[in-house]
This record gives structure tokens, sequence and C-alpha cells, in this order.
């Protein structure tokens, strides 16, 4: 029997802005330093410029901390079996962090709260979910968002001292599994989610139990759904059928497209296996009869069909995603 070496790595992708290659994709990232971790990375987030907070099988969180000068990783934190079952470890499914706060998630159905510059744990919801929590976000600094195996997306104030959420939304009909979630940087009551059937989600968490617009995105599971962090006209997402797709709004209204055609608006969705490259316009029928109001562009960002693609991170013009072939790409020429 065999265990699996896993990581965590520090990557250079470079300086300069430009590139040798038609597509935007820069080549192979520098690798920095590394570190051993237990386990299977399932989530890490940034928790300043050095520290490096991870979500791990055995249902551990730790903080690594990057020292720049030696170019090399050490642990500075663990909390072993944050995430657990009576009898056995619960895998660590979901991390954020808002320095020094740290709240993960997991199989388990708990919520755990924690600080970086505390040994214990802060705060534990001990059975927040039934099924499986897949993911958190932020909505506002004390208000954080997941999303479960059933299709649910909870809402949860840390300033009340209950142990139950604020506000539920699910899906209607089938309860497909929601995998991901993320929160407009401007506008903190419209959400982002997707799951296992590959439909992007949009809610909005101030009206309604149900997502306000349903759009056809990928043909496998959605792993990864993100606003651009100051230009969220734009939309990123990425899926086990190997595509990234950048999704833009062409509103020429204040209000995003998103939220303008009312929650019943159907949209005309488009295949996802549209040629690389190729740009195709997502209408909404508006329930005020404009059209042109709501449209959707969205262009295929990985140069072919590749395998699962599984994480992204999008800040600036840069573009980064991880696949199942071990690879990274980045690229620089996101048009935002």
């Amino acid at each position: 029997m065999t265990t699996q070496d896993n990581r965590i790595s520090i990557w250079s992708i470079g300086s300069n802005l430009s590139t040798g290659m038609e597509d935007g994709f820069e080549g192979d990232p520098q690798l920095l330093c590394e570190h051993k971790h237990d386990g299977d990375v399932l989530d890490l987030q940034f928790l300043d410029q050095d520290r490096i907070v991870t979500a791990s099988s055995t249902g551990a969180v730790t903080i690594f901390r990057h020292h720049q000068n030696s170019q090399t990783i050490s642990v500075s934190q663990l909390w072993a079996r944050a995430h657990r079952y009576p009898c056995d470890n619960a895998p660590c499914t979901g991390v954020v962090c808002s320095s020094p706060e740290i709240v993960t998630v997991g199989e388990d159905g708990r919520i755990v709260v924690f600080r970086a510059d505390q040994e214990g744990v802060v705060r534990v919801i001990e059975n927040a979910d039934s099924s499986t929590i897949h993911a958190v976000t932020y909505l506002r600094t004390t208000e954080i968002l997941t999303v479960n195996s059933i299709g649910q997306l909870k809402l949860w104030d840390f300033r009340q001292q209950s142990n139950s959420p604020s506000q539920i939304l699910s899906l209607s009909g089938d309860r497909v599994p929601l995998h991901c979630v993320d929160r407009h940087p401007n506008q903190q009551h419209i959400v982002a989610t997707g799951g296992q059937d590959g439909m992007l989600c949009v809610w909005d968490v101030r009206q309604g139990n149900t997502p306000f617009s349903l759009m056809e995105a990928h043909t496998a599971e959605m792993w990864e759904v993100h606003f651009h962090p100051t230009n969220p006209d734009h939309l990123f997402t990425c899926s086990e059928d190997g595509s990234l797709l950048h999704w833009e709004t062409s509103s020429h209204s204040d209000m995003p497209s998103f939220l303008q055609g009312g929650r019943n608006s159907s949209m005309v969705s488009r295949s996802a296996m549209a040629p690389a490259g190729g740009k195709q316009p997502l209408i909404s029928a508006w329930l005020s009869g404009d059209s042109s109001k709501g449209r959707l562009e969205t262009t295929h960002m990985l140069p072919s069909q590749t395998l699962s693609v599984n994480s992204l991170d999008v800040l600036g013009p840069c573009l980064v995603c991880g696949t199942d072939g071990e690879a990274i790409f980045v690229n620089r020429q996101v048009p935002v």
C-alpha cells in the first residue's frame, strides 16, 4: 500500500505582462518552495501576504507561513481533527479567511471559527448541517454563506448566539448538490453558486428563497465560481468537463444584468461545448420586455478541452487555474 505524498507549493508566474503565446497563457510557472501536507488539500486561502490556510481531507486546518527571504515554508499553526465524526476524521471541505478570523466547513456538517492569534477554537456550530457542507464564503463581516449537498444556500449571522441559520435558500425540484459559492464584491446581496449539474445559479438573498436565475454553464460538476474582485461584471467558472468559462455582462444599466429581469426570467441557454474562444450571447427574456438590457457573453478560456479544471482564481488581468492533468494555466490577458 502506497501513501500519497501531498505538498503545498509556492510558485512564481513572473512579473512581466508580455507573453509569447497567442492565447494569453504563459509558460511553466516556477516552483519557489514546497512543504509536505498531510491528507489531500481540499481548499486553501491566503490569510495575508505571508500566511496560507489549508483544509485537509484528514479534517485538519493548518496555517503555513511563507518565508520570502529564504523561500521556505513552515507550519505556523495546526488544528488537528477540526472536523471529525465520533469515530473517525471528517474531511474539511472549505475555508474562508478575514484576518485574523478563519472559518471552516466539513463533511461532518460543522462550522468552526478560529483566530490566527489564538490556539483554541473560537466557536463551533456542531450541527450546522445534516449533510456535507461543500463551501463557505463571507457575505459581510459578521455573516457567512454555506452551500451543501442537498442544494441549499444558508446564511449565518455570527452576531447571533443561535446555532441556526438566519436564512435558508434552496433549489426547487431535484436537490442537486451545490459545490461552490461566491458573492458579488460590491453588491453583497448578489450570490453565485455552482453544483453537480453544471448550472450557474445567481441568487438575490434579499428576496425569495430560490435562485434568481439559472444558466446552463457546464456539462459536468462545476467546481468553482468567482466574481472578478474589482470588476464584478466578469465572472469565471470551472468544471469537471475540462472547461473554464469567462462570463461577461454587457448591460448598459447600472444594475447587473443578472438581476434585471425579475425572478421569473428564463434564460436562453447556450451549449457549454461551443468552440474555444467563440462568443455567444446569452439573452434573458426580461419581464420589462427590453431584452437588450440583459446580455451575457461567455468565452472559453482554455485553449482546448482538458481534464477536469479543479480550481481557479483571478486578480487584475491574471487568471490562474489548476487541472487534473497536474497542470497550472496562467493567463495574463483577461479582458477586464
